[in-house]
């Protein structure tokens, strides 16, 4: 018999579908909208009909009693042979539409606005609901929409440049995200107990011992000549014991701090890329029967790559297939994933055990405060 926790239920126009003999469905703390392929397969001839789902339509999806994915349905492939036949249906979070859609907004200019205010302005065409987990950011002095621009293009130059990070969430909301809010794991994932495969690839080209951020900004009556026109701030890395320089040309209206911040996000933010790992573990759900969630803190242990420690889950995909039901967690440091990190040198503390290879990087335990 099926376990209730697994069935996968797509529900269109209040009729809700089912027994779908293969699933994926992707979520993550870096994707705008997550999406979904479900499919059914059955041989000929046989009883089954295809399914009366049409592109456009509005969809929601659960496993179980969780809803996983508020959106609408994208495509309805069919492939048969003189065998099987199998009918699929994908689609893709609400917040779809900002990825594929023009910024319409006019004027497409705001002076003197937090990121919350214009994410929220560029939204509003397409009657996306934004919900903030951040503080509120300091006013940008402008941001403009520029020509053939999509509207996340728009949205992910003021991310890039505020270092925050944007996603959606099961209601297909646009959730502008603090790293560990879906809470912490009851499970580590750990060789030897419910990991299945690793995938690391630990590669630390893109890190650099001194980081350079330069940009510019249009001149006001307190602030012109060269202090407008060549902004510009650096931090070095004392982690790498070699010179290795990166500068960076930023775009948008930059400030001296804006710059400085952009510098420390750089060298916070690479190091932990360099640390994420691919897991595929059992199942979709932890003991407790949660779901593993994008976004939730779980604890590492695997000896293999001299790791213990808290990692943030930063994508999800459940999946089922012939061999069963299994769930890919991208880790990587927490650290790496907040708007200001910390200074990697202060308040440091070595664990004692020394299970963690990478403590001389970044702390084994993470605390949203620290």
């Amino acid at each position: 018999m099926p376990d209730p926790s697994t069935a996968v239920t797509l529900t269109v126009d209040g009729l809700d579908y089912g027994g779908w003999t293969s699933v994926e469905i992707s979520a993550g703390l870096e994707r705008q909208a997550r999406d979904f392929t479900i499919g059914i397969t059955w041989r000929w001839p046989g009883q089954n009909e295809a399914r009366p789902i049409k592109q456009g339509a509005r969809c929601q999806l659960r496993i179980g009693g969780d809803l996983v994915l508020t959106g609408y349905v994208f495509a309805t492939p069919v492939n048969y042979d003189d065998k099987r036949v199998t009918v699929s249906i994908k689609g893709r979070s609400i917040t779809a539409d900002l990825v594929d859609c023009a910024a319409v907004n006019k004027p497409g200019q705001w002076k003197n606005q937090s990121v919350q205010a214009i994410v929220a302005a560029l939204a509003k065409p397409y009657s996306i609901k934004v919900v903030s987990q951040i503080a509120t950011t300091a006013s940008l002095t402008d941001h403009t929409v520029e020509p053939g621009e999509k509207a996340f293009e728009s949205i992910d130059r003021l991310l890039t440049l505020f270092r925050v990070f944007s996603t959606d969430n099961a209601r297909g909301e646009v959730v502008l995200a603090e790293p560990g809010s879906a809470g912490r794991a009851v499970d580590p994932i750990e060789l030897g107990r419910n990991v299945k495969t690793c995938d690391a690839s630990l590669d630390f080209s893109g890190v650099f011992s001194d980081y350079q951020v330069i940009g510019q900004r249009s001149g006001t009556d307190d602030s012109f000549g060269v202090e407008a026109s060549e902004v510009s701030a650096s931090v070095s890395d004392e982690r790498i014991s070699r010179y290795r320089a990166l500068v960076i040309q930023e775009s948008g209206q930059m400030t001296a701090k804006l710059a400085a911040d952009r510098a420390n996000w750089e060298r916070g933010n690479r190091i932990g890329r360099a640390l994420e790992v691919t897991y595929v573990v059992t199942g979709w759900r932890q003991s407790n029967g949660a779901l593993w969630l994008p976004n939730m803190i779980a604890r590492v242990v695997d000896p293999m790559l001299g790791m213990d420690r808290d990692m943030l889950i930063v994508e999800v995909t459940y999946t089922l297939n012939d061999q069963g039901t299994t769930c890919t967690l991208k880790v990587g440091p927490p650290d790496s994933y907040l708007p200001e990190p910390n200074d990697p040198h202060k308040k440091r503390k070595l664990k004692k055990s020394g299970k963690d290879d990478f403590e001389y990087l970044l702390p084994a335990d993470w605390k949203p405060d620290a």
